[in-house]
């Protein structure tokens, strides 16, 4: 029996303009930023994003040693480590840390991963309150909304919106000059930083030969959320591992000119373990809990690429599907062209509800283009749209396809139809000879019909 979904492209028909453009204006800098900076820096930027590809291929391929090799690193290093198979298992641990060490208050910093299993939800309702210090997503929690964006969580919403926000909570009468909203959150976190027992963050990059921890942020939060406090819990995905120290010279550089345009994130935090009796301050306990949830399927499936992300959101930026629907469109943590490949594999048995996803693209290829780890996104599209195919999944509003097929495989029928398709600029949508066609073209716009006008000039050619 075919399965039903529904397709993204009814979410954008009702995209306001004024969160349209907001994503627009946001990516469009992006996009300029990230090839003048590239440009600027490296003779060959493409020979790093291909080096850089390579080096996560290799690190997927041997992802078992490489774990291990961490695991003894960061054990070595005075860390604890654990492993979580789900979202659940990662939940129930992160709660076990909480309580055994009595702690009630948390400050995170951003992590995509804690998103993808919903820890805050689940920490508010077994008693323990957890603080987004990430300005973006601590917008996000008080307007109970979703990040939109992997790298800017707040790109659907601007300033007046964002004023709007900390009016309605108390944080200071409506004022939408960028500064002054950042000063008043400021004040307001850093009393949370205080107040807070445990500091929570994810984890950019993982070296296995070192056992360090990787964490970027542009606004020093992370940094502030250990600082306080004796606990640090970091959730780390499973595919963030790298082989060496070294290669992490390769990942920072592509990292920060393809995710905001800058040579290097403002604050890069190397974290080794608990700090040492030599220091001053820092966490004295440091818990890494390494999240599979769907990842090894993954791994063992054609599309295990898609794991070589490193979550910098250049794919988001570029791609026109995204820049009309904003993340929201994608019902899931990760959007844009990789959220269209992730979000469907890591659903695993829900597959059909996010099978639709991978057809919201133009394969135009500008997302693997951009991508400094040099991901195949396309390719792993089409394997997706095929997989839906085969399990009988229909997307809602796609008109069938087996006409079509009838019609370009007879070269008569093709004739007749292209030298009367001019015919269907006058016809209204209502007459269209399907309803799934109908109802295809009601959120869309397509070029006036033109056919017969090749084969006539090549006929015409032919006599000359």
């Amino acid at each position: 029996m075919s399965k039903s979904v529904q397709p993204i492209d009814v979410f954008a028909r009702d995209l306001p303009r004024e969160t349209r453009d907001a994503v627009l204006s946001s990516v469009m800098t992006r996009v300029a930023g990230r090839k003048a900076k590239l440009e600027e820096d490296y003779g060959d930027p493409d020979a790093l994003r291909r080096l850089a590809g390579e080096v996560k291929q290799h690190t997927l391929e041997h992802l078992d040693e490489y774990l291990e090799q961490a695991e003894a690193a960061l054990l070595k290093n005075g860390a604890k480590v654990h492993f979580a198979s789900t979202a659940e298992d990662a939940r129930e641990q992160v709660l076990a840390i909480l309580n055994e060490n009595g702690s009630k208050r948390v400050v995170k910093s951003k992590s995509m991963v804690t998103e993808e299993i919903h820890l805050n939800d689940y920490l508010e309702k077994n008693g323990v309150e957890c603080v987004e210090t990430d300005l973006g997503e601590f917008i996000i929690q008080i307007d109970e909304d979703t990040p939109s964006h992997i790298v800017q969580p707040i790109i659907h919403k601007n300033r007046r919106q964002v004023a709007e926000s900390f009016e309605e909570h108390g944080l200071g009468e409506y004022n939408d000059d960028p500064q002054t909203i950042t000063r008043r959150a400021r004040k307001h976190l850093r009393e949370k930083y205080l107040q807070s027992d445990a500091g929570m963050t994810g984890a950019n990059f993982v070296s296995a030969e070192s056992g360090r921890l990787v964490v970027v942020t542009n606004e020093g939060n992370a940094r502030f959320g250990m600082a306080a406090n004796g606990l640090h819990i970091a959730l780390v995905g499973i595919e963030k591992v790298v082989p060496r120290d070294k290669d992490l010279g390769l990942f920072l550089n592509l990292l920060g000119r393809s995710a905001t345009a800058q040579q290097l994130t403002v604050y890069t935090q190397f974290i080794k373990g608990p700090r040492s009796a030599e220091q001053p301050s820092g966490p004295e306990q440091m818990h890494v809990i390494f999240l599979d949830n769907g990842r090894s399927k993954v791994l063992a499936s054609k599309e295990r690429d898609i794991l070589r992300c490193i979550r910098c959101g250049a794919c988001l930026n570029v791609c026109p599907v995204y820049r009309q629907t904003s993340g929201h469109g994608y019902r899931a943590v990760y959007g844009g062209p990789v959220g269209a490949v992730l979000s469907p594999l890591l659903a695993g048995d829900d597959f059909p509800k996010y099978a639709d996803l991978p057809k919201a693209s133009s394969l135009c290829g500008a997302c693997n283009e951009v991508c400094p780890v040099n991901i195949p996104i396309p390719e792993l599209l089409l394997r997706l749209r095929s997989r839906a195919n085969q399990e009988g999944i229909k997307s809602a509003g796609s008109p069938p396809m087996a006409p079509f097929a009838k019609l370009a495989t007879s070269p008569k029928l093709w004739r007749t139809a292209m030298t009367a398709s001019k015919a269907m600029n006058h016809l209204p949508i209502t007459m269209m000879p399907v309803k799934p066609l109908q109802a295809w073209l009601k959120i869309r716009t397509l070029p006036k019909w033109s056919g017969g006008e090749f084969r006539r000039w090549m006929k015409e050619r032919g006599r000359n």
